[in-house]
């Protein structure tokens, strides 16, 4: 085991993706000679040369361009978008172009890139560099959508992503680039848990939460707060975003009976609604409330000043958590719905 943060984590596993793979490249702007703005690929241009670790243009319809070019001959293209807002110039590539090309050419063609995207907010940054985009590519079919929330899986479904023969959109969430944690950098993959699998990271008996990313840490100091007055949660890390682990989420509602999703994204048809909707398809006759949503606001990012406001925090989690019990009613925009 080895103490790293997520970003050297992940620094890790492309540093072992392109040592035991010639096929795997890096493409992105300032990746190589400054290392990432994270500095999550400090020293593998210096290590593999800039023929694999390659500066591109600041041109993000480009990176991606070429990534599904390189895909389609062969190689294992690992993009970096700087920021998350950034993402949005390469829309028309990913969704129209990545997300298609295997059912387009009848399962003939195979387009293994993975897509790094820093995300989320919290760190008092701008517009375009604290956004929550997952719901864009979750309602793209073709793409795998996963996101990490500690250094561990961070090394681990890394890798994962970059063996994967489909697209992955990989989310990193910003604000816990520096989280310290153990990492097996050996045997990781032959024990992990399959990328698509969610993991129960507190067990309990009360209430159901559902998260994934930024917020898990999030969600576990909200289970300690609660454990403080007697409420038991049960914290699931969905980990991936489509697919989703359904059957995971299930099991633990199914005992609990209350559900809470929380996620930074915005409120209208985002993570949580597909997941609310899914336990109320699935799972109606176990539910003792109906299923609550803690998320962002319904507006475009705020001003760091007011981002405290926007991005769910503890507090919020376990408001959402009484909500369930029936402890305090629904604010009055929701019971409007």
């Amino acid at each position: 085991m080895t103490t790293l943060t997520l970003a050297k984590a992940l620094g890790a596993g492309l540093d072992r993706a392109l040592a035991d793979d010639p096929s795997v490249m890096l493409l992105g702007e300032d990746i190589g000679h400054l290392g990432g703005v994270f500095r999550v690929t400090d020293g593998l241009q210096e290590r593999y040369g800039p023929r694999r670790v390659v500066d591109t243009p600041l041109a993000e319809a480009g990176i991606v361009g070429t990534a599904v070019g390189l895909a389609y001959r062969g190689y294992r293209p690992v993009v970096e978008i700087q920021f998350d807002g950034f993402v949005y110039v390469a829309f028309d590539q990913i969704v129209s172009q990545l997300g298609r090309m295997h059912a387009r050419t009848g399962g003939s063609v195979r387009l293994p890139v993975t897509i790094r995207i820093p995300v989320g907010g919290g760190t008092g940054a701008a517009e375009h560099h604290s956004e929550s985009p997952e719901a864009y590519f979750v309602h793209t079919p073709g793409l795998r959508v996963v996101t990490v929330s500690n250094p561990q899986d961070g090394y681990t479904m890394l890798r994962q992503a970059i063996a994967c023969d489909d697209p992955v959109i990989f989310f990193e969430p910003k604000r816990r680039y520096y989280a310290k944690g153990d990492v097996d950098t050996d045997g990781a993959l032959a024990t992990a848990l399959p990328m698509s699998a969610a993991r129960v990271v507190v067990p309990g008996r009360d209430v159901t939460v559902v998260t994934y990313g930024g917020l898990v840490a999030t969600a576990v100091d909200a289970a300690a707060a609660a454990a403080d007055e007697g409420v038991s949660l049960e914290v699931i890390d969905l980990r991936s975003l489509s697919p989703v682990d359904h059957a995971t989420v299930a099991e633990s509602v199914r005992r609990t009976g209350r559900l809470v999703v929380a996620h930074e994204g915005a409120r209208e048809a985002g993570v949580g609604a597909e997941i609310a909707a899914t336990v109320a398809e699935r799972s109606f006759e176990h539910l003792r409330a109906a299923p609550v949503r803690v998320t962002g606001h319904d507006i475009p990012y705020p001003p760091a000043r007011l981002e405290s406001h926007h991005v769910p925090d503890l507090d919020r989690i376990l408001d959402g958590v009484d909500r369930v019990l029936g402890r305090v009613p629904a604010p009055l925009e929701e019971a409007a719905r």
